[in-house]
């Protein structure tokens, strides 16, 4: 799992520790992501899968992609397919995503890399492995999320961020014990490079066996934890939390995360997750497929200018290979 490493987490900056005072959020549920394919075939976890939308918001749907070894010639991807009123985050732990959307935008993300899509008004997009990678196989990890747009901001124009791995703020634990890689928002004066529509924060930490990682959280936030990797404990009583599974904290000012000591072989880094936490919209929420409005007929009218044509028309794949524009 690179994604983004340092040999010495002694020469980051450390995040500091929670105030005495600070109230520990607490865990308000656990759940087990259940497994599901997405795309041409490609495994995932649906990892807010029975969670009520109202303690997630402003975030909507998240999948941990793979983790998968795939034999040569069986990476997969998606075909063309449209979005809008929100934004796709596509974070690649490890392994090559080539994308491309309907007004000729895209490029390669690798190892640590985000590709961070508004889709406003509407576009066309496609995702799939390089073909040299669909020949040889290979890892494949990564995950997206998608990002509510509040109305105001539903049919602005779309475009991209292509964040890399080396722009990511990193950071470590008031202990030393965890590596904080912060992809967007401020988390403690540490400012990841992602610009967003809605406040928001995204984070991926590894907690060393044995490690506390006490996160200063803002108030106003909702937060989330997803374990991709290892075993561990969440909150003020210290709640068991492992691979596959999402906690949804309460209110406070700060999260409290640590690796259990003795860790399965294959997860001897430690604990691995994804913390999100955003400013929540509070408007409502029409979701059906590939589209996130507040109206139903707001839906009904995107699905209809997708029919014809109205979000763009696939283009000529530019370097992704074996994939049909159906």
């Amino acid at each position: 799992m690179p994604a983004v490493t340092v040999p010495d987490l002694t020469v980051l900056p450390r995040v500091p520790q929670s105030a005495p005072a600070a109230v520990v959020r607490p865990v308000v549920s656990v759940t087990t992501a259940p497994s599901g394919v997405e795309g041409e075939g490609f495994p995932v976890k649906r990892a807010f899968a029975g969670v009520d939308l109202s303690l997630l918001d402003p975030f909507i749907h998240m999948d941990e992609m793979g983790e998968v070894d795939y034999a040569p010639g069986e990476p997969k991807g998606t075909p063309w397919h449209p979005h809008r009123g929100f934004e796709t985050v596509t974070y690649i732990i490890d392994g090559i995503f080539d994308h491309q959307d309907s007004q000729g935008g895209g490029g390669t993300i690798t190892n640590g890399d985000t590709q961070w899509m508004t889709a406003g008004s509407g576009m066309l997009h496609i995702e799939a492995p390089p073909e040299h990678l669909v020949v040889s196989g290979g890892l494949f990890h990564g995950f997206q999320l998608w990002v509510n747009l509040p109305s105001a901001d539903k049919m602005i124009a779309p475009k991209y961020q292509d964040l890399r791995s080396g722009d990511v703020a990193l950071a470590t634990s008031a202990d030393g014990g965890s590596l904080l890689r912060v992809i967007a928002g401020d988390v403690a004066g540490l400012v990841g490079p992602g610009s967003t529509h809605t406040p928001m924060a995204m984070v991926h930490a590894t907690v060393s066996p044995g490690a506390q990682l006490d996160l200063p959280w803002r108030r106003d936030f909702n937060a989330l934890v997803y374990v991709m990797a290892g075993d561990g404990f969440v909150g003020p009583q210290q709640t068991p939390i492992g691979a596959g599974q999402l906690a949804v904290l309460g209110r406070g000012d700060a999260m409290r995360l640590s690796a259990a000591q003795t860790q399965q072989q294959r997860y001897a880094a430690g604990l691995e997750v994804m913390i999100l936490g955003g400013l929540p919209i509070r408007e409502p929420v029409a979701w059906a497929g590939p589209f996130v409005m507040n109206t139903n007929a707001e839906v009904r009218q995107a699905f209809e200018d997708f029919q014809a044509g109205r979000l763009g028309q696939p283009l000529p794949h530019k370097g992704i290979g074996g994939y049909s524009a159906g």
